[in-house]
């Protein structure tokens, strides 16, 4: 619709020799749809005074022969502002365009795009720092999947990382008198395992030399470490499964550090090849060096002097895969901004050896914070657990209403998905928000639960699909309709920034537009064509409310 207009005023602008095109953008004044704010520059152009070229283009545009199709009212105001106020005819022509595309305005895209998101370390509990990953992850994916791209999507686990060395130094240590392929443990002895053997090793370096020489040997394939390392992952994947699962956070693939090794042979031939391998103290390194650089970029390190690799050696062999298996057009990271470095490295290494030449992209996303504003812990000062976050909504959900107690536990989880997702996807992610459970999961103010109470509420009363007229009947309506229109302006943004937060930001404002018009606009109350076209309006509203919100990885419950 905004194009639409733009060109009607820049038919006129190409008449009177103006050498620009107009900029339309959302007016604030009330009554008033859009604003041309370009008087000022045009005047300076034409050494003029924009109250001249105000009043010219004022008249021009009302002696359009078809302005009323277009427009109810345009007029100039001071000191240089063209106002635009749309017709009932344009507004309802492009709902209805809307409403008959099934992608709500969004060109598509056929693009092969892998996400890396997830990315937790195995034999470790999934904790808070692992919820934004993964949330956004899964939105951005929805997101270019509902565009019309094939996405590939891998949780990419750290499973070969020194953790593992030093569990298995712990289980060696702790069932010393039975073979690898006997012992067995659960969950809660890799919980405990791990911190107690990760703490040893800052406190005793013979013990952190172990372990990192366990990692040595585990990655060089040491059978007995191999079979400790198997029921490791198979315990901790189970789990992980679980968590994700309940998030609706889903993966094509489940893939691992571990499995970029069998490419390492490979890929270090194709470096050498390349003559881009330099030996730096015994280890060999990339130099990732460039020249516009402002800060100092170290060497990025392939393999170390001890002959070990890296997770970044590891992060350069799957990019080195995915072209391989895939041939992707571009390749996602969704990943802490304090990697940033990292990445930097890895796409600069991936870029100078010409493994892969198209888009590399790190989504860098800030932290979850308590009320106090630091991270988001424990009363002890741990690291919150995942599955303790999801019990404290789930009680602070249900001790808000006495009817909340009997809720379905299908719905309950639901609207948990909401409170959690809700709060995150709402920010934009490349800041650090404070997560408050008891303000996210009320019923009202900007919240999952009001988003989903939105939607039930209006879903009761849409008893027919409804038929559009070229009337609007109250500004309640107007606003409604035109909030309805700004649908693809949030999924464009979205996509070019792969930011969700546009779309949950909208959902929002969409949601109390059609509130107000809910407390305005008593349905059951109409007949015949006023009634006809409400109905029509709530269903496509609905219809936006839905997709949006499977978009961000959240479901819509039966009832609240």
């Amino acid at each position: 619709m905004i194009q639409e207009i733009t060109e009607i005023l820049n038919q006129i602008f190409i008449k009177e020799g103006y050498p620009i095109t107009p900029k339309i953008t959302k007016s604030e004044i009330e009554g008033v749809d859009f604003q041309c704010n370009d008087l000022f520059k045009l005047a300076a152009i034409n050494h003029t005074s924009p109250v001249e070229i105000g009043e010219k283009l004022e008249k021009e545009i009302n002696s359009l022969d078809d302005f009323s199709k277009y427009f109810k009212k345009v007029s100039f105001s001071r000191p240089g502002f063209l106002n635009l106020t749309l017709s009932d005819e344009i507004i309802c022509k492009y709902i209805k365009r809307l409403n008959d595309d099934e992608k709500l305005g969004l060109k598509e895209s056929n693009q092969t795009i892998v996400l890396d998101y997830g990315g937790p370390n195995i034999a470790k509990p999934l904790h808070v720092g692992h919820l934004r990953t993964a949330i956004i992850g899964q939105a951005i994916n929805n997101l270019l999947k509902f565009q019309g791209n094939k996405t590939i999507s891998d949780v990419h686990l750290g499973d070969i990382g020194l953790q593992m060395g030093q569990v298995i130094y712990g289980i060696l240590n702790d069932f010393q008198n039975q073979k690898p392929e006997e012992i067995e443990f659960d969950l809660n002895y890799l919980n405990v395992t791990y911190p107690k053997i990760s703490g040893l090793c800052k406190e005793n370096e013979e013990v952190k030399e172990k372990c990192e020489q366990i990692t040595k040997e585990l990655q060089e394939g040491n059978k007995d470490y191999q079979i400790l390392w198997k029921k490791i992952c198979d315990v901790s994947i189970k789990d992980i499964k679980r968590i994700y699962k309940y998030l609706s956070v889903d993966f094509d693939l489940w893939y691992g550090e571990s499995d970029a090794y069998k490419y390492f042979d490979e890929l270090t031939d194709y470096l050498n090849k390349q003559n881009i391998l330099k030996k730096d103290e015994g280890a060999l390194v990339i130099d990732v060096k460039e020249d516009t650089d402002k800060n100092e970029m170290p060497p990025f390190i392939y393999k170390k002097s001890n002959g070990a690799y890296l997770y970044s050696s590891s992060d350069l062999a799957t990019i080195y895969q995915r072209q391989k298996d895939y041939n992707p057009d571009e390749i996602i990271y969704v990943a802490d901004s304090r990697q940033a470095m990292h990445f930097t490295q890895v796409f600069r290494a991936a870029k100078k050896s010409h493994i892969f030449e198209k888009e590399l992209k790190h989504v860098g996303y800030g932290t979850v914070n308590g009320k106090d504003n630091k991270p988001f812990k424990t009363r002890s000062g741990g690291a919150f657990k995942l599955d303790d976050l999801i019990n404290e909504v789930k009680e602070t959900f249900i001790s808000l209403r006495e009817e909340n107690k009997n809720m379905d536990n299908e719905d309950l989880d639901k609207i948990v998905n909401s409170i959690i997702k809700f709060a995150d996807l709402q920010n934009d992610l490349e800041r650090n928000y404070i997560f408050d459970i008891q303000k996210f999961s009320e019923v009202n103010g900007k919240t999952g639960p009001y988003i989903l109470y939105t939607y039930l509420r209006i879903n009761k009363l849409l008893t027919s699909k409804g038929k559009l007229s070229n009337k609007i009947y109250n500004e309640k309506d107007k606003n409604l309709r035109m909030k309805i229109l700004e649908v693809t302006n949030a999924l464009n943004t979205s996509i070019k920034e792969l930011k969700p937060h546009y779309i949950a930001n909208y959902l929002y404002e969409l949601s109390v537009a059609a509130n107000d018009f809910y407390e305005t606009n008593h349905l059951n109350k109409l007949t015949g064509e006023e009634k006809e076209d409400y109905l029509y309006i709530l269903n496509l509203n609905n219809r936006i409310i839905k997709i949006l919100l499977n978009i961000l990885g959240i479901y819509i419950p039966t009832k609240m």
